[in-house]
């Protein structure tokens, strides 16, 4: 954690899926509050944990996956704050809450969320399908969690927030409105309104206990002095203004967003970590320059285990890009960075680094906002001898080969950004602090 101030802040530097959740698990250890600023639970994160048996001092790993709870709920002294900058589908809260009770997570009064949350109802769900139908072969690829109709509701000032549950009378003449509202727009299909609005009675008293006024809550935290964790949802090149715009999420996924999300003013943030992968991957559509649809990508795909957390769906892979990542860095300023899953490259002959797009022959100054260009751009590439050894026992950076430590050296130096933790493996101990 942070010594110049209690808040640090976890985010993702390419398209997400970096391994976010295992460094905040990591962190959370010496955290009190572990918050998230924005998203909903098209996150994903899977978390791997040695958790005591009855038997004493013998442990088994279990893995927690997490959707929309913040992943510092596996510290069991860790409060668990959903922002004012996350959509909350309810059913989906409660759901994957009871799935870590079951596991023996108790979340109980450590677990709260925001009254100015906006809500994700399943016609949002809905919409979010017939959206990417009226698309056809542009189709966004979005996660159909109704992530984005419940942004777009929240902007055009429509939507409905937490606090608006208790108000049961009010609530149900604006959410019939809603839908109606749907029906102009996309035509009638198939949804029980009087059935959702009983069903979120029922959802209101039970949610009840977990709603406090998030600024309030956060900043008596921060004056008590208690050290603040935020993780970020997605990663940057998903943010809807700086990233693959319209291959995006609906969100401000960056430095920013931790701000607007959760009304913490940028001057308490102390250190800002970027979590990279030591490859690179990405879902849905948009060009992606890197990208070796071949036998390497194959190999990213199968050994890293490139599956989406929240979909199950197979991830697009390819080399390293550090175009992606100067822009990454020059947008969230990270102060330390964590490169993740290094030991998937283990068995490979030779890693490329993409280092330039160049158009015409002619590089480009930045990462280009026009897709049509992204889409053209040819790639220089760095290239590294593999080091050909399992690193996935190493406990300190000097005993990694010398061809592995080379390769970080280089995304150290070529970033300008040190490099303090280095993930070799999966479980929470496959850390390497350097």
């Amino acid at each position: 954690m942070s010594t110049e101030s209690a808040v640090t802040v976890v985010l993702g530097t390419q398209w997400g899926d970096e391994g976010k959740g295992k460094l905040v698990d990591i962190l959370a250890a010496d955290a009190d509050v572990c918050a998230r600023c924005a998203g909903g639970n098209n996150a994903g994160h899977t978390i791997v944990v040695p958790v005591l048996t009855g038997n004493e001092d013998e442990k088994v790993e279990k893995t927690f996956a997490f959707h929309l709870l913040p992943s510092g709920l596996v510290n069991p002294n860790c409060v668990g704050l959903i922002g004012n900058g996350v959509v909350v589908h309810l059913p989906s809260f409660f759901e994957e809450l009871d799935a870590l009770e079951s596991q023996g997570l108790d979340c109980s009064n450590r677990l709260f969320i925001s009254d100015r949350a906006q809500l994700v109802f399943d016609f949002h769900q809905i919409v979010d399908g017939l959206k990417e139908v009226e698309l056809g072969g542009s189709s966004i690829g979005t996660t159909k969690k109704g992530i984005g109709p419940a942004y777009s509701g929240k902007a055009s000032r429509s939507g409905l927030r937490v606090h608006h549950l208790f108000d049961s009378r009010k609530f149900a003449v604006q959410f019939r409105k809603l839908v109606e509202g749907r029906y102009k727009r996309y035509g009638h299909f198939e949804y029980d309104t009087e059935g959702e609005i009983l069903r979120y009675q029922e959802l209101a008293a039970r949610l009840m206990p977990f709603v406090v006024d998030s600024v309030t809550y956060i900043h008596s935290a921060l004056k008590a002095g208690k050290r603040v964790l935020i993780e970020g949802a997605n990663a940057l090149m998903l943010d809807i203004d700086f990233g693959t715009y319209p291959y995006v999420t609906s969100s401000p996924t960056t430095i920013g967003g931790v701000c607007t999300g959760l009304g913490i003013p940028p001057k308490l943030i102390g250190t800002t970590i970027g979590v990279i992968k030591a490859y690179t991957t990405r879902v849905g559509g948009g060009p992606f320059p890197t990208e070796q649809l071949n036998d390497i990508g194959e190999h990213l795909q199968e050994v890293g285990q490139e599956y989406g957390t929240t979909t199950g769906r197979r991830r697009r892979c390819g080399w390293l890009d550090l175009v992606v990542m100067k822009h990454s860095c020059l947008i969230n300023g990270y102060d330390l960075l964590n490169l993740t899953k290094l030991d998937v490259l283990d068995d490979l002959e030779e890693i490329k680094v993409g280092v330039k797009y160049l158009m015409n022959e002619q590089e480009l100054p930045g990462f280009p906002a026009d897709l049509d260009v992204l889409a053209q751009v040819e790639v220089a590439y760095v290239v590294f001898p593999g080091w050909k050894a399992s690193i996935t026992s190493a406990k300190s950076f000097e005993e990694l080969p010398e061809n592995c430590r080379q390769y970080v050296e280089f995304i150290e130096e070529f970033l300008g950004v040190r490099i303090k933790w280095i993930g070799v493996g999966p479980g929470r101990e496959s850390m390497v602090e350097k």
